[in-house]
């Protein structure tokens, strides 16, 4: 008989995450329940989990009756992008499963997101587009003050994960000097230099705001940093606001210091009335990053290599195994960050 797989996949949608080919792959290997774009139904999940191998969904849910319950099961697989509360993590660690996040799937269409926010700020193409609706544009102009080349440009990034090597892969034909602060990493490789964050805030022109939102790390970026920054300097904040002081980032955009290119807010969405609508040396994006076709679609390769990698005894994982310590960090900072208002 082949394995259960259990695929709660809502809100997201099954082609978001899987390429037909890919799915029908993971169809062949075990017996998926679900998949249906909705949510599957509380007592189908509940009749499946004595005989499940794979519970695979957007929020988890399992109480730690469910995982002493589901007796075969060898992983959970979170598919919305974070650890979050409502799965049992200390039940499912002492019983040998797996808790695996989907994050790394997001890398190719986030950093993409990131090179083209590196290139329309240093190259202030959004600042001349506005420029041509007031007929103010500026003709063979270099732009000395603010604009720059990526060409053996110095980029740091704040957190050196899979978005940020992704990134930073991206950035190759540019030929850059790359520093990273991740107190996490001990060895980025030899063209990384590994840094304090004091020294990459005051050495780069452009600075990527790559972490994990955790419990150490909100308001890492912060104005006493900020005000460290070289001028002109260009942050692009792609992974959470929470990892900056965004009244400092803003106020410093605002004040002609430094330039800001952010896909993510403290408020998000934003309101009518926000003044970042009309923030000067600012490039904005509503959270979409990976929002593109195809731009999930790599959760779904992943989700298929981990489950035959599981089955075969293998150790090799693609997506983000947690830990204790790990998850705990990142579902309180998740926690804190749902409480806040419209986030």
């Amino acid at each position: 008989m082949k394995p259960i797989l259990i695929l709660d996949n809502h809100f997201r949608k099954r082609d978001e995450l899987f390429q037909a080919d890919t799915y029908e792959s993971l169809c062949d290997l075990c017996e998926v329940h679900g998949g249906i774009d909705a949510p599957m139904p509380r007592e189908e999940i509940d009749a499946l989990l004595p005989e499940a191998h794979f519970y695979v969904a957007a929020q988890p849910h399992l109480s730690a009756e469910d995982v002493r319950r589901a007796k075969n099961l060898k992983a959970t697989i979170e598919v919305s992008g974070a650890f979050r509360s409502g799965l049992d993590y200390a039940a499912c660690f002492a019983h040998g499963i797996e808790v695996l996040s989907c994050s790394p799937g997001f890398r190719n269409a986030v950093a993409e997101m990131a090179l083209g926010m590196m290139i329309a700020g240093g190259r202030g193409l959004v600042a001349e587009h506005e420029a041509f609706r007031s007929r103010t544009e500026r003709w063979l102009d270099d732009r000395d003050e603010t604009d720059f080349t990526l060409y053996n440009q110095t980029i740091g990034f704040i957190g050196y994960g899979e978005i940020a090597r992704e990134t930073h892969r991206l950035l190759a034909p540019f030929s850059p000097h790359v520093m990273a602060y991740d107190p996490y990493v001990e060895n980025a490789g030899s063209d990384v230099a590994l840094t304090e964050l004091e020294t990459l805030v005051s050495r780069c022109r452009i600075i990527v705001v790559a972490a994990v939102p955790s419990e150490d790390n909100r308001g890492l970026l912060n104005a006493e940093l900020i005000a460290r920054l070289q001028p002109a300097t260009l942050v692009v904040v792609i992974s959470r606001a929470w990892c900056v002081d965004f009244p400092a980032l803003m106020s410093a955009a605002e004040a002609g210091l430094i330039q800001v290119a952010t896909d993510v807010y403290p408020d998000e969405p934003l309101a009518a009335d926000h003044p970042l609508r009309t923030a000067r040396n600012v490039i904005l994006s509503p959270h979409r990053a990976a929002a593109v076709p195809g731009g999930r679609q790599l959760i779904g390769d992943m989700i298929l290599h981990d489950v035959k990698a599981i089955l075969a005894g293998s150790n090799a994982r693609q997506l983000k195994r947690g830990d204790q310590n790990m998850v705990t960090a990142l579902v309180s900072a998740q926690s804190q960050m749902s409480a806040m208002p419209n986030t």
